[in-house]
């Protein structure tokens, strides 16, 4: 499991993360919710090590990583596939050599190995036969599904998924809704996922989490998160214009 525990970043004067705690099971998948801004995708950094906390602590399996050394931390970062909010595909490359990337950094397959491997990611997120293809020849969604594809390459105990559905039309967006169900299903990953697509959130979720001014404020099921009180929850996901979240946004 994943634990954070009190976890504070700033960047110069913006205090991003304010004592964030949340703890993640096993072959969950949990969404964190909240406005753009929040420091959501700063806490999916700090977890995989990319961000270190200016205090706090991040057990990764029992193990705490924010002081662990370089060597000792990249051990712990190949349990994560990360699927950026771009999907981060190299343009150089073919789609085939991008899936391949970590792959072959890694150093330990073979390379006809590597080769089906590849070509069974990108068939597990639906694209056969474009392994020639380059980045700009493919979709908005067809890139966020090979980001997808190179995410799972060397079989990763946790995904990330950094607002998946953003800029993508309602269709495709489902399309990638029903990727991360079939992924968490199918190989058993726990999945963190990073959105403020409420639709998205309730449809992949175990849980929600909502972070607001640098903490979590709510967890529960997507059925809570829905049917929640709490002003703050409410007027998120209602998306409504008054309440304390426009407050705190007019006081800024």
């Amino acid at each position: 499991m994943i634990k954070i525990v009190d976890v504070y970043k700033k960047f110069r004067t913006n205090e991003v993360l304010r004592g964030a705690n949340l703890e993640i099971m096993d072959s969950e998948t949990i969404t964190i919710i909240g406005g753009s801004g929040t420091g959501k995708s700063v806490l999916l950094k700090n977890i995989m090590g990319l961000l270190k906390p200016d205090c706090g602590e991040i057990f990764i399996d029992d193990i705490e990583i924010t002081r662990l050394k370089e060597a000792e931390l990249l051990e712990v970062q190949k349990k994560f596939g990360y699927l950026f909010q771009g999907a981060a595909l190299f343009d150089s490359l073919t789609v085939s050599e991008n899936v391949a990337f970590g792959l072959r950094n890694i150093g330990k397959l073979p390379e006809s190995a590597i080769i089906d491997r590849v070509r069974e990611c990108l068939s597990m997120v639906g694209l056969k036969g474009i392994e020639n293809l380059k980045p700009a020849e493919l979709s908005g969604g067809m890139r966020k599904r090979v980001g997808l594809a190179r995410a799972i390459a060397h079989k990763p105990k946790y995904i990330l998924y950094d607002e998946p559905t953003t800029g993508l039309d309602p269709i495709m967006a489902d399309v990638i809704n029903d990727l991360i169900l079939h992924l968490q299903k199918q190989l058993g990953v726990t999945s963190i996922v990073v959105t403020h697509d409420m639709k998205s959130a309730y449809k992949v979720s175990n849980r929600i989490a909502m972070l607001y001014l640098g903490k979590i404020v709510s967890v529960g099921t997507p059925d809570d998160i829905k049917n929640s009180k709490d002003e703050i929850v409410h007027q998120f996901v209602e998306g409504l214009s008054h309440g304390p979240i426009t407050l705190n946004l007019e006081k800024a």
